[in-house]
């Protein structure tokens, strides 16, 4: 197979659009809009406005719009759960964007807090979080973190190895205290996405197989340091469809009930990484619909087996904050490059790249993009939206048309970048990490302050400073 059947030079699903300025639906946070005079509003914030206070690139996270899915999220899982008796708990995935007041919000609106290191449960705590109603992930949790989780009185650990399991129960005895734990099993569902996302499978890093959770549960009721509170499954994330959850929940159901002879098993956490739109053709489940489908699968396999079933969790990750989140360039440069006889593309060179959206380097992942701050009357023109490292695989939004006139100095809005974008951000080639900007009814205000390159050199021992000259 030639490279171009690989990686064909125009991907299938890319369509000409019939508006070069029209904003998808599904993809653009709710309240997305052009104003009267074509320039993009975030929030009810032009982002000419925008661009004048703080610069660019800039990640600009909608508030109501975090907010309001947080609580469609929430309310779907309750009612779900709620038609068989038993409850649901929804985490918010603190991997995805992390900010304290990124916390206060998901709290506010109801939801728990998953966090994977010392550094999130430390901004979650700052935030004002509820210890309790945090659960900490990882399969190489430090001493230090386990140490601190177990202070501060995380609500659940989610345990990823025998080793682990001995060094946490060490440190609540030590502690006179008892730690609720989940095991965290691979089902080996695959899921259908990127090899890197899918985490259910058996040849990867998270998790006992489904085989061994007997022993390790049995291990567990041991400790009289640990309390064991149930099993944890995540199969991947940007996952549509409901049927992989369902097959996956076959399976918990049927190692849950086992476990139920040697006590009580009071929670399973099904875990979620439920898609968003990244681009026109992307077609993510609604929320109430897989609420629906995954926790009347886990009902009717607790009916089968004649057990009562437990408690639910989830951890819906992107979905939160994914299509919340947008992001803003300027373009410096446009090149026309003859890809083949018949077909030039557009190269529209921003002021980001890379260091502030990893993810189309990482995954291969697709993205929209607009200009936003005109509209424009020309012609479609196929487009690729790279950045200004020294990388060829330096590529924000790899196929994309955009009008045929845009020129430096545009504004260029990339949408659904509030997840794993600002998580991911580095300082590749020295570029400061851009600032993160919360809009809302008309305003705007920095929740997480950009760098600068003084911010870069202090951390630098070897700069001379008036301290140390």
């Amino acid at each position: 197979m030639s490279a171009s059947e690989l990686r064909p030079p125009v991907p299938a699903w890319l369509v000409v659009p019939d508006d070069v300025n029209a904003l998808a639906t599904e993809v653009w946070p709710e309240h997305a809009s052009r104003d009267a005079s074509g320039v993009l509003e975030l929030g009810g914030v032009p982002v000419t406005t925008l661009r004048e206070q703080f610069g660019t690139p800039l990640y600009v996270l909608d508030e109501a719009a975090v907010r309001a899915r947080a609580t469609r999220v929430s309310e779907a899982f309750r009612a779900a759960t709620a038609r068989h008796g038993v409850q649901a708990r929804v985490y918010y995935a603190g991997k995805a964007f992390l900010s304290t007041e990124v916390v206060r919000w998901v709290t506010g609106e109801g939801l728990a807090v998953d966090v994977a290191s010392g550094g999130e449960l430390a901004v979650a705590l700052a935030a004002g979080a509820d210890p309790a109603r945090i659960g900490l992930h990882g399969n190489n949790k430090l001493i230090g973190e386990l140490e601190q989780a177990v202070e501060v009185g995380v609500g659940s650990v989610i345990v990823d190895s025998p080793i682990e399991i001995e060094r946490l129960a060490a440190i609540a005895d030590r502690r006179g205290i008892v730690q609720n734990v989940l095991v965290r099993v691979s089902t080996g569902v695959h899921a259908e996405t990127h090899d890197f996302l899918a985490t259910a499978h058996e040849d990867q890093k998270f998790g006992f197989p489904l085989v061994d959770a007997g022993a390790v549960v049995a291990r567990i009721r041991e400790l009289p340091a640990l309390r064991f509170l149930g099993l944890h499954c995540h199969i991947g994330s940007q996952i549509f469809g409901v049927s992989g959850f369902e097959e996956s929940a076959a399976r918990l159901v049927e190692t849950h009930a086992e476990l139920l002879a040697g006590g009580d098993v009071p929670v399973l956490n099904l875990g979620g990484g439920f898609g968003i739109a990244y681009t026109s053709v992307d077609d993510p489940t609604p929320i109430e619909q897989l609420a629906d489908g995954i926790v009347d699968a886990v009902a009717r396999e607790c009916e089968v087996r004649g057990i009562p079933m437990p408690n639910l969790a989830f951890e819906p990750g992107r979905s939160i904050v994914g299509r919340a989140g947008v992001t803003l360039y300027e373009v410096g440069t446009v090149k026309p490059v003859r890809v083949s006889d018949d077909l030039e593309r557009l190269y529209v060179s921003v002021d980001g790249g890379m260091s502030d959206n990893a993810r189309t380097a990482l995954y291969g992942a697709q993205y929209s993009a607009r200009v936003a701050s005109r509209t424009s009357d020309a012609a479609p023109a196929l487009a690729r939206v790279v950045g200004r490292h020294c990388e060829s695989g330096d590529i924000v939004v790899d196929h994309e048309y955009l009008p045929a006139d845009i020129v430096p100095g545009d504004l260029l809005a990339v949408p659904a970048t509030g997840a794993y974008c600002f998580s991911l951000a580095s300082n590749y080639n020295y570029l400061p990490r851009p600032a993160v900007v919360a809009v809302r009814d008309g305003s705007a205000r920095v929740i997480v302050r950009g760098e600068t390159i003084e911010d870069l050199l202090a951390r630098d021992a070897g700069t001379v400073t008036e301290g140390n000259a």
